[in-house]
């Protein structure tokens, strides 16, 4: 059992901790109505025996999660596939910074793909704003994610960052724990990736050495996650008009919930995972002779390159770019195919009142956008 107690308010459970961590969700009321709706083929009383006999996060991860996340992919998606996982090595930790789509499903869908290819899963970085519920915090526990603190006071906020940042360093290290890290704080509502250099100052102030020599220690993956649809992508379009209409607008806990179930449950298409090549010095060397702010930024290019030339586009992608941007790529869709998409958007868009044509052109710009920046990437 690890002894280290410097982690202990943001670290996953340990595995002398998860029977007990079961124990609470047992008592948990509304926690026994949700698996319910979560495991319709099993009774409650049944799968809390199941969990009662598990004693390790590795195996909560492989008896309960695995399979679910599995049904969730047979019965919302056409599939979820990867590539570019033969670059790297079973044995090795990475730090896999990715995009960000689906508050629960990004990391659910890398993990269980890496347990299907050999590896080992990630420890899963969560934002503490979406632990409305004591329950929530026990299973995201249990399913190895680790905390970071969100809208904290300037003071407070750096002594976080800095607990964060040892803690990832510890993690990938030491404990040689692989990681999965959003790029940006938040999803990209607009689908417009950019890695945000905050979150690379932050991982930088662990380090002990050179800027440089700090981010080759963490072993960098850049992760590209495309899906066809979005189920929450409608949810997405009327914040940002509530957004335009009230600047002070902010989500509730009630909106991220709705959107976690809509993630979850909604249809998506097929998804594609591709694994970028890791950073490395030998591929930092060119930065050496920056300015080190400078770095942070060029760092954070290099890695949004990497996820903007891996993103997998869709018929749909096209489809609202040339419709947004009166461009043509139609030779990458077909009139049936054009059909169905905006048959879908029509469809989603019914589901909410509001400015139809500023929804409309919100939602087909968060399609279009990975259109743009791929092409944008191959003229550099």
């Amino acid at each position: 059992m690890e002894t280290n107690t410097q982690f202990d308010s943001i670290r996953p459970f340990y595995d002398s901790e998860v029977h007990d961590a079961i124990l609470r969700l047992e008592k948990e009321e509304s926690f026994r109505e949700l698996t319910k709706t979560l495991f319709p083929d099993i009774t409650t009383e049944d799968l809390f025996k199941h969990l009662l006999q598990v004693n390790s996060k590795k195996q909560f991860q492989e008896e309960i999660i695995y399979p679910f996340v599995q049904g969730i992919i047979k019965n919302t998606s056409k599939g979820v596939t990867i590539s570019g996982l033969e670059k790297l090595d079973p044995k090795k930790s990475y730090i896999y910074i990715s995009n960000h789509r689906d508050i629960i499903l990004d990391s659910a869908f890398l993990n269980t793909s890496l347990i299907s290819n050999g590896f080992e899963t990630t420890e899963i970085a969560i934002g503490d704003n979406l632990l409305i519920h004591p329950w929530i915090t026990d299973v995201v526990k249990l399913n190895k994610s680790f905390l970071v603190r969100r809208n904290l006071p300037v003071r407070q906020q750096l002594e976080s960052s800095i607990l964060l940042s040892n803690y990832i360093r510890h993690t990938i290290t030491e404990r040689n724990q692989s990681i999965w890290i959003a790029q940006r704080e938040g999803r990209a509502k607009n689908g417009n990736d950019r890695t945000q250099a905050s979150l690379l100052k932050m991982l930088n102030i662990s380090g002990k050495n050179s800027t440089l020599e700090n981010f080759a220690e963490l072993s960098i993956v850049p992760l590209s996650i495309s899906y066809e649809y979005d189920p929450c992508d409608y949810l997405k379009a009327l914040e940002f008009q509530n957004k335009r209409d009230n600047p002070n607008f902010k989500k509730s806990q009630t909106d991220d919930l709705q959107q976690m179930g809509k993630g979850l449950m909604g249809r998506k298409g097929r998804v594609h995972y591709a694994f970028g090549t890791p950073i490395t010095m030998a591929g930092l060397e060119e930065l050496k002779d920056i300015p080190k702010n400078d770095q942070f930024q060029a760092i954070a290019e290099m890695m949004d390159n990497q996820i903007y030339n891996n993103y997998k586009l869709y018929p749909g992608n096209f489809i609202a770019n040339d419709m947004l941007n009166n461009e043509d790529h139609s030779n990458k869709y077909t009139k049936e195919e054009k059909k169905v998409f905006i048959d879908y958007v029509d469809e989603h868009l019914s589901r909410i009142d509001g400015d139809k044509d500023f929804l409309r052109t919100t939602l087909f710009e968060m399609y279009a956008n990975p259109v743009k920046n791929f092409y944008k990437e191959q003229l550099i």
